[in-house]
């Protein structure tokens, strides 16, 4: 499946939640006390899963005056960008805009970098641009707020030395796949009037990997050759590249270069240019943290715990929502716990507990997807349907159906389970009971059917109709009616024969074999009796008459 990657922006503000998609430039507001409760809210915010924002209350001093906004760049494997608020308390969340931007998915070195991690803005902005806000959003194709450098500027002297230099001249290599970094970024720059140093703070979270990206172009029309502008790059006091900008590109033409910084120390990360020859020189810098997605869960069970929310009209207050599982700190689907899969590659859904909630609905045929599934209480609410014949997994060990109006028979399907306590009372379920469900309470577990007049066929329950199983006929009716209709199919077959048989005699016209044998003796009698008179004629004198002559 194809990756997307996405660059996100949140602004927060008093207003309700809103989810924008667009490119267009929104500026923040103050939290101002809009619900009364005189502090800014606590609460979470996850992409994909993972938590990018823990905003904790108090909130810094200049996001209650200004506002704040947040950005990040991920990739999106599915088509759905999930993004999730989670309350602290009874904090509720508070955003101004978001903006979800498609971005090339080979940008800020994704081969290198990995779509594993989520890049987390801690620092964005431009050299020598004096104006405050958000930058030059407007003209950037992928919509990144690129503030000040002031902010991030660090003095070890006269603030006077470090000169903003700025062109009007087009620059080289801006624009392009898979960055787009704007023109307006290297159309501006600072450096040291005294071949100083160049030094920038940036707050940051120890516990984090960054990947910092360095914008440079020679705006300085007298630094005409290599060798002229060298300076070293210095990060938390570690060497890290040296750069001659000349020399690698030219003049007037962009330079960006990027360096991951592992295992910090400090929350502060410190950037220095240090001049080698001449004095140094930069148009921007990014700084991301790399945030590793938190595990999720099993593709095919996240289908299948939607499909429940739908079948079982799951209310919006339990927060089934986003992925079921994810993230790992939070239990955002009431009711629902997880683990993670053997090989600790994904989340699994282990426990469904919805009892008692005021559930209308039916048990989806999805559910045959939760493979790790071991107990499943959906008691006490208002559930119809027959059980699907997916229900009973290997995995299950308690199944709380009671107090519904389940129909229909006892899938065979729980036969294959490990179940421990089946409670099925109190419902309207129907046919034979399973054996081996039914001896789940002679080998030491738990089972209750009562309350379904239609299940019978084990003690404690009615006597079942010959031949009846599960509400229909039994395996053995259905043998004992297929061998009666066969013979009696049989029979007429034979019958048809006989009489077919007979019809073709009716119509025979060759004389009879008895009327044949008649035909021959009298022929045979004829020809001795006229071959006698023959010899009597032929000998006359052989024989005296006793009669007298007249």
């Amino acid at each position: 499946m194809s990756s997307f990657f996405f660059f996100f922006i949140f602004i927060l503000s008093f207003l309700s939640l809103l989810l924008l998609i667009s490119s267009q430039t929104h500026y923040p507001y103050v939290y101002d006390n809009y619900d009364s409760k005189l502090h800014s809210p606590s609460f979470d915010v996850s992409i994909e899963g993972t938590v990018v924002f823990p905003w904790r209350s108090p909130w810094p001093q200049d996001v209650n005056k200004n506002g704040a906004f947040s950005d990040l760049i991920a990739f999106v494997n599915d088509g759905e960008a999930d993004v999730c608020f989670y309350s602290i308390a009874t904090d509720p969340p508070v955003i101004g805009s978001l903006e979800i931007i498609q971005i090339d998915p080979l940008s800020y070195d994704s081969a290198s970098v990995g779509n594993h991690v989520l890049l987390v803005n801690f620092g964005r902005f431009s050299c020598g641009y004096d104006s405050s806000g958000l930058g030059f959003s407007n003209v950037d194709r992928f919509g990144r707020r690129w503030k000040s450098d002031r902010g991030y500027r660090v003095y070890f002297s006269n603030p006077n030395l470090v000169k903003d230099l700025g062109t009007k001249r087009s620059i080289l290599g801006t624009n392009q796949q898979p960055n787009y970094f704007p023109t307006e970024l290297y159309q501006t720059a600072v450096t040291h009037l005294g071949n100083g140093v160049l030094e920038y703070e940036l707050s940051v979270d120890a516990k984090r990997d960054y990947l910092v990206w360095f914008h440079f172009a020679e705006i300085d029309s007298s630094v005409n050759s290599a060798g002229k502008r060298v300076f070293d790059i210095l990060i938390n006091e570690k060497k890290v590249n040296t750069i001659d900008i000349f020399k690698q590109v030219g003049s007037f033409t962009a330079l960006n270069w990027h360096y991951t910084i592992k295992n910090l120390n400090s929350t502060t990360l410190s950037v220095k240019l240090v001049p080698v020859i001449g004095a140094p020189i930069i148009s921007g810098l990014e700084n991301y943290a790399l945030v590793p997605k938190d595990l999720s869960t099993v593709r095919d069970q996240v289908v299948a715990m939607r499909a429940l929310k739908e079948s079982l009209r799951v209310p919006d207050r339990m927060g089934w929502n986003g992925d079921p599982c994810g993230p790992s700190t939070w239990d955002a689907w009431e009711g629902v716990t997880c683990h993670t899969n053997k090989d600790k590659s994904a989340l699994v859904v282990s426990q469904i507990d919805l009892g008692s909630q005021g559930l209308k609905g039916y048990i989806s045929d999805q559910i045959s997807l939760l493979q790790n599934l071991v107990s499943l209480n959906l008691s006490s609410n208002s559930l119809e349907g027959t059980l699907p014949p997916g229900l009973g997994q290997r995995s299950l060990v308690r199944l709380d159906l009671s107090n519904n109006k389940f129909s229909g028979p006892i899938p065979d399907s729980l036969t294959i389970s490990s179940l421990q306590l089946v409670l099925l009372n109190d419902n309207e379920l129907e046919g034979i009971v399973p054996e081996k469900v039914y001896s789940i309470g002679v080998h030491g577990g738990a089972i209750d059917l009562s309350g379904n007049k239609g299940l019978c066929g084990v003690p404690s329950l009615p006597a079942c109709p010959l031949f009846w199983k599960n509400g229909g006929l039994s395996t053995a009716g259905k043998v004992s009616i297929g061998v009666t209709c066969f013979v009696i199919l049989g029979i007429m077959v034979v019958m048809v024969c006989i009489c077919v048989k007979r019809r073709r005699n009716d119509y025979e016209f060759a004389p009879p074999q008895d009327l044949i044998s008649i035909s021959a003796k009298r022929n045979r009698y004829h020809r001795q009796k006229s071959m006698m008179l023959l010899e009597m004629e032929q000998s006359p004198t052989r024989f005296s008459t006793t009669l007298n002559p007249l």
